[in-house]
């Protein structure tokens, strides 16, 4: 018989200051990074307990952050229209791009470390390769803000959810949109792959919680369960849980074998804004609009998956591959905000790190964005640090960007007013594109309300 466990809040971060906007574990499991409105990233030395590093670098909220697969990187997506690429060591390096004409709502990392997606509120998709951020293509079709933008366990396909109430799967090969799924309630904040690659999760705006077959494109599981927008959620590395966090101040957890709620924590002072479980599934952490990051051990999984079936080795996991539990549990509320005003006076403190250093000219071609094709070579990542303590030495004194260096001041004062211009003529022309999309909207639905009237009433002889 299997033994189940509740979840148990293990750690309380406090240094951010602003709503959290994501949190991501380290692959290794001793650092947890989570980005805010308050534009910041921060780092978390999970195991041993540290002090914390601020980076400092986005001039404005920092909306998405997450860990490469090796770890060495730590990509962040902003509403400044940039991305940067951080090694998380106190020294804070980091190299920066501008990725869209608006705001980045989310950043990806491929399964292998190469390529990196992005999703904004330009209404596009973009890939780009992690080594010097060269830009591979875009996808165009939603209309309007993309939410959210993720790869495929396998790479193959990308799944985006956008202001426009629908999920987008995209073929990357053809780079065509293959299918594409109604969002009829709200606007979609988030959605992922399951850990197999066979179905995808989505959350809106209404408070609805979806599962989508993306093999037969049919919905398996339709989750009403949160009383406000659903803001973030993640996939359990089993495949078997989901975690989501609303503006209602709830965490959730659902059992996807038995299609119903699992547990529903309270441990945020208010909307709860990002979460996401550990790559083992050991932890899990959330984030909220108090500013807190919290930790939590997951503990209710305790099965051994290498007992389940002989073919596991082989083959990745499914929800259908997972025997039912031998002892359930109702669904059960857990209160931990009492154990998170204990563990305020537990804060470790925070160390800020920047602005930023940018490798000049000279130094690119061994600098930062050299190192980052490295990011999935284990014995490459190991000496960047090494070389960027050198170089932080031998240019201590720079701190302006790449491309505002070796420029008249004058030409760089001309060419902001003309980047400014743009932004503004972008910023007026998405309005405009909203706006027409409303009135595209309302005429559908007056034509509609028009016909059925015609239907309903008919001239009499």
């Amino acid at each position: 018989m299997t033994t189940l466990e509740d979840p148990s809040l293990e750690r309380h971060f406090r240094g951010h200051r602003d709503t959290i906007t994501a949190v991501d574990f380290s692959p290794n499991m001793t650092q947890l990074a989570s980005g805010s409105m308050d534009s910041c990233l921060m780092v978390w030395n999970f195991k041993p307990k540290m002090r914390a590093y601020r980076f400092v670098g986005h001039k404005d909220a920092v909306m998405s952050v997450q860990f490469s697969p090796s770890g060495h990187l730590v990509a962040s997506a902003s509403r400044d229209k940039t991305v940067r690429l951080w090694i998380p060591s106190v020294k804070g390096e980091s190299t920066v791009f501008k990725a869209h004409t608006a705001t980045v709502r989310s950043v990806d990392f491929s399964s292998d470390g190469q390529t990196l997606c992005t999703a904004s509120d330009d209404k596009t998709i973009k890939l780009w390769t992690v080594h010097r951020q060269k830009f591979i293509f875009s996808l165009t079709q939603h209309m309007n803000w993309v939410r959210c933008a993720r790869f495929s366990p396998d790479n193959r396909l990308l799944v985006s959810g956008s202001d426009d109430k629908t999920v987008r799967l995209w073929d990357r090969q053809s780079k065509e949109c293959v299918h594409t799924f109604y969002e009829t309630g709200g606007f979609v904040n988030h959605v992922e792959f399951h850990p197999s690659g066979t179905c995808i999760a989505s959350a809106s705006t209404d408070g609805g919680v979806k599962v989508w077959d993306i093999r037969m494109n049919k919905i398996l599981q339709n989750h009403v369960a949160h009383t406000a927008a659903v803001n973030s959620l993640s996939f359990h590395s089993s495949g078997n849980y989901l975690l989501t966090g609303s503006d209602d101040a709830t965490v959730k957890i659902f059992d996807l074998l038995e299609g119903r709620i699992f547990y529903t924590l309270h441990g945020h002072q208010g909307p709860v804004t990002a979460v996401a479980f550990s790559r083992n599934g050991e932890y899990f952490s959330t984030g909220g609009a108090d500013e807190q990051v919290l930790a939590w051990k997951t503990n209710f999984d305790q099965i051994d998956f290498n007992q389940v079936l002989p073919r596991r080795s082989t083959a990745p996991p499914t929800v259908e591959d997972i025997p039912p539990r031998s002892q359930r549990k109702s669904p059960r509320r857990l209160d931990a905000r009492s154990e998170v005003r204990c563990m305020d006076d537990e804060d470790p403190g925070v160390t800020d790190v920047g602005p930023a250093l940018f490798s000049s000219q000279p130094t690119l071609s061994n600098g930062v964005s050299d190192h980052l094709h490295s990011d999935y070579d284990m014995a490459s990542a190991r000496d960047v640090d090494t070389s960027m303590s050198q170089r932080s030495r031998d240019y201590t004194s720079v701190t302006q960007p790449l491309e505002l260096r070796s420029i008249p001041p004058q030409l760089t004062q001309f060419m902001e007013k003309i980047a400014g211009q743009l932004d503004i003529l972008t910023q007026t022309v998405s309005l405009l594109e909203q706006r027409l999309t409303m009135t595209e909207n309302k005429l559908r639905e007056c034509l509609d309300n028009q016909q059925k009237i015609t239907l309903q009433v008919r001239p009499t002889d």
